[in-house]
């Protein structure tokens, strides 16, 4: 990315499967023998996690983002660069993370530039896709790393039809035992049993379900352990599909939820602020 004319750093971010956040590195943090990464709120007011969180990229001179991005541009002040775009990482048609160049040099972003900008998020994309399928390791919320602070509660089920009500009353327990008001609770419980169908069905392995209270915001993940089957019938566009009601339920009761799959399965999640 740095090989672009004008640009003088470059930054690449991951999409995480909470949604909360994201892996971010920049060329100053690339050296021959490592990559040094971090977090990023993936809720910064930055063009960045604009173009991850859409899908749409965002460019520009400096002047034309301070009207919008009136803190980033502060912080861009004085370190030489005078344009940026920020582009999301497409793979199969969903957004898994974004890259965005810093630039020295004033640019156009003219209709040809923007294309080939576009075309380097889907290339890159696609490459990442391949090399996170090409390493993919069994589910590991049990032993996933907590973030500071977090309360986490694990539970793996079965692929029997009792894992429904058996995740519903693992997640009211879990929440009332964590003082979670009664609708948020409900709510979730309400999401979960959807998910936990889907993975029934769809899947028809076990799962483990994975519940983070983290600075007020609560999280629910649902991993399952793929489909037996090569040739899934369950689109990728719409993991939450259940009885043709699991996606619009669930979009209408959380704040934000999403999906990721590689070969070793799916995990979806949503997101609750109670």
């Amino acid at each position: 990315m740095n090989e672009f004319p004008g640009v003088h750093r470059a930054g690449l971010a991951l999409a995480e499967g909470g949604g909360r956040r994201l892996r971010f590195t920049a060329s100053e943090r690339i050296n021959h023998e490592d990559v040094e990464w971090c977090y990023i709120d993936a809720y910064d007011d930055v063009p960045l996690t604009t173009a991850v969180r859409t899908g749409n990229p965002v460019w520009g001179a400096l002047d034309q983002l301070d009207a919008r991005y009136a803190d980033f541009v502060v912080h861009q002040r004085g370190t030489g660069t005078v344009a940026v775009a920020a582009v999301p990482l497409v793979a199969a048609g969903r957004t898994i993370g974004g890259f965005v160049l810093f630039f020295d040099r004033g640019q156009e972003f003219g209709a040809l530039q923007r294309l080939e900008l576009a075309r380097v998020g889907e290339e890159l994309g696609t490459k990442l896709r391949r090399a996170q399928r090409a390493d993919a390791s069994p589910p590991t919320d049990a032993t996933e790393d907590r973030a500071p602070g977090a309360t986490v509660a694990v539970h793996a089920m079965a692929a029997d039809p009792v894992a429904v009500s058996e995740s519903r009353r693992f997640l009211r327990r879990t929440l009332e035992n964590w003082g979670i008001d009664d609708e948020t609770t409900d709510k979730a419980v309400l999401c979960l049993s959807e998910l936990v169908t889907n993975a029934l069905i769809h899947a028809r392995t076990g799962c483990v379900v994975r519940v983070v209270l983290e600075q007020n915001a609560l999280m629910v993940r649902v991993r399952d352990g793929g489909s037996p089957e090569p040739d899934s019938t369950v689109p990728l566009a719409d993991p939450l599909q259940v009885h043709g009601r699991g996606l619009q339920l669930v979009d209408a009761l959380v704040a934000r939820w999403g999906s990721e799959r590689d070969s070793a399965g799916t995990t979806v999640w949503f997101v609750l602020e109670p």
